[in-house]
């Protein structure tokens, strides 16, 4: 992905305010920032669900897998997304199996105009395997707990098989065993090829093999470059305007606020 000059308006404010940034297409990377950053802002223009200002002096440049020119439909279906957003969109009475269906046509549910292919079938319970979610195919999401919830999304995302996940607060609301477990397995994830950009605000969701750090404030570029360079106590406290110490336990991070 590739980005220039890239701002979003909206109410006279800007959200994003010239954002310059690529991302190639191994790589794994973690977007952090404070609440109201511009953090989502980002990933939904990724996603086409906005689109940038433009500035007739100074035009703007977005190429989406190398593309500057795409159709919404093509960028969905190669761009799993996994939000909280998303996640409070469906009906409690969807059943696990219709929402890893509705990745196939980036919609909320399995409706009569849809042609579900035995392909389709196929592919969703491949996804929902591969999730661990199998046995929970007909269960609707009001009984589910939240980690199941999260893996049904998850599936979802990847049931086209995607160039690349985008995981919005993945972790948000999941206990410390919990969390542990996405992170080991967004780690296997990307051993088998599934590239990641992952949107958070917290230093322990961030797995061991997203190495590439980008900080987001105020809408603007902040820092950006490897874990080890920008994780640090300085940065971090720049970044959320608090003094913060930050902690590396055998690759893994953590903050907590100096008293």
């Amino acid at each position: 992905m590739e980005l220039r000059n890239v701002s979003v308006v909206r109410g006279g404010k800007k959200l994003l305010d010239s954002v310059n940034l690529d991302i190639g297409a191994t790589e794994n990377v973690a977007v952090i920032g404070p609440n109201g950053s511009g953090k989502t802002t980002l990933i939904k223009l990724l996603r086409g669900d906005i689109y940038p200002y433009y500035d007739e002096e100074n035009p703007p440049v977005m190429k989406i897998f190398g593309e500057g020119n795409w159709s919404l439909y093509d960028v969905r279906s190669r761009m799993g997304v996994v939000s909280m957003d998303l996640q409070n969109m469906f009906s409690d009475e969807t059943v696990v199996r219709d929402v890893v269906l509705s990745g196939y046509f980036s919609s909320l549910d399995i409706f009569r105009t849809y042609k579900i292919t035995d392909a389709m079938m196929q592919g969703a319970e491949k996804a929902m395997d591969y999730m661990g979610i199998r046995n929970l195919a007909e269960r609707t999401l009001a009984g589910l707990s939240l980690g199941e919830m999260r893996r049904s999304l998850i599936a979802r995302a990847l049931v086209t098989s995607p160039k690349m996940l985008v995981l919005d607060e993945p972790m948000t609301g999941l206990d410390i065993v919990m969390k542990s477990k996405f992170r080991k397995m967004f780690d296997l994830m990307t051993e088998t090829g599934v590239n990641m950009v992952m949107i958070t605000h917290d230093l322990t969701d961030i797995p061991l093999s997203l190495d590439r750090i980008v900080m987001i404030k105020d809408g603007k570029i902040y820092a950006d470059g490897p874990k080890s360079e920008i994780l640090t106590s300085e940065k971090i406290s720049e970044l959320f305007d608090e003094s913060i110490n930050v902690q590396c336990n055998n690759g893994l991070y953590s903050m907590r606020m100096d008293k």
